[in-house]
């Protein structure tokens, strides 16, 4: 006997699936795998500081260049006519305020997951190792401050009119030009790195 299926009762369909798909996964000879995930485990300074992580600033840093970049992006789409082939050039004004809203987003797309014991920052810009079967991520918290600090940071470091003129070189060329110089954030985790070996 098949019964109508009352609004209350649509709400509850999506979690009860998701929860069923991840309890188990049928395998090979009729087996049952099961799958679980558990939660980033925060330190004191991942749950507690004000500032982004060390171990977690590079990924920060190529999350504020994809969003100032993203922003800018837009705006320039927003100024291209059908009829011309070159790239429209925002003036200073424009610029300045797009990369101010880039900085003051909500940044609730972007939040902690663990990949191979190490914790990570995901979100956009940020996909670039392989996904496993189930994780979890922590978003909200302390990161979408830690970011718009960081994107603010990067503002006054280099200043709105460098970072638009290194904008119309590419994406890639904002990356370098934010995480991978003598002082940048990727740079200095990758000197970390080659000192643990």
């Amino acid at each position: 006997m098949l019964t109508e299926l009352t609004p209350e009762t649509m709400k509850l369909l999506p979690p009860l699936l998701l929860l069923l798909g991840a309890w188990a996964i049928s395998g090979d000879l009729g087996d049952i795998a099961s799958l679980s995930a558990t939660a980033p485990q925060l330190d004191e300074e991942e749950k507690y500081s004000a500032h982004m992580p060390a171990h977690m600033r590079c990924d920060a840093c190529r999350a504020v260049a994809y969003q100032m970049w993203q922003h800018l992006a837009k705006a320039e789409a927003k100024f291209h006519t059908p009829d011309s082939r070159e790239r429209p050039e925002l003036t200073e004004s424009v610029y300045t305020d797009v990369l101010d809203q880039s900085c003051s987003q909500s940044w609730q797309d972007y939040g902690v997951r663990e990949v191979n014991q190490a914790k990570r920052l995901v979100g956009p810009g940020l996909g670039k190792e392989p996904q496993p079967r189930i994780h979890v991520v922590m978003t909200g918290g302390p990161w979408p401050s830690r970011l718009s600090k960081t994107c603010l940071h990067y503002l006054g470091e280099f200043g709105e009119d460098q970072i638009y003129e290194t904008h119309q070189q590419g994406q890639e060329a904002l990356e370098a030009l934010l995480c991978e110089g003598p002082q940048g954030a990727c740079m200095e985790e990758a000197s970390v790195s080659k000192e643990e070996l």
